[in-house]
């Protein structure tokens, strides 16, 4: 019977867990990391991360099937709604969320605009948007 409990015990852990995985589209900054990206992989959600609208755009056509996308209004080298057009052309119905330090923003075809400076909105969101199956190992 001892067996059988390992045995059972060791089949909880043999179901594979997908975490949601985001693009994150940050502007760079020397020797930085984005705080988007830190905020993210502390609630334990995998990130990809760009630092121009082009790098976007091409890390969005590797990895089409990312759960969604972060990204700040105030990316290197494109326009945010232009940006948008080009993301949504790779995958109409990806879910898009745009930062900006104004809180909203131009970039009216993003699905949620949220203010730059407040993560904590960030997360929360995210957290009904796309739950972590791993989320109750942040308070362990």
């Amino acid at each position: 019977m001892g067996s059988f409990l390992l045995v059972a015990a060791a089949g909880l852990h043999t179901r594979p867990v997908i975490r949601p995985c985001f693009l994150v589209i940050d502007h760079e900054f020397p020797d930085s990391i984005s705080t988007r990206k830190l905020v993210l992989e502390t609630a334990k959600y995998n990130v990809l991360t760009a630092y121009s609208g082009a790098e976007a755009v091409e890390t969005f056509k590797l990895y089409p099937n990312v759960t969604g996308i972060v990204m700040n209004e105030a990316v290197t080298g494109m326009d945010c709604a232009a940006l948008v057009k080009e993301l949504r052309a790779i995958r109409s119905n990806v879910l898009l969320i745009v930062t900006s330090s104004r809180g909203v923003t131009d970039c009216v075809m993003a699905d949620h605009q949220l203010d730059n400076f407040d993560p904590a909105s960030l997360l929360k969101l995210l957290r009904q948007l796309a739950p972590n199956p791993l989320e109750h190992y942040l308070s362990e």
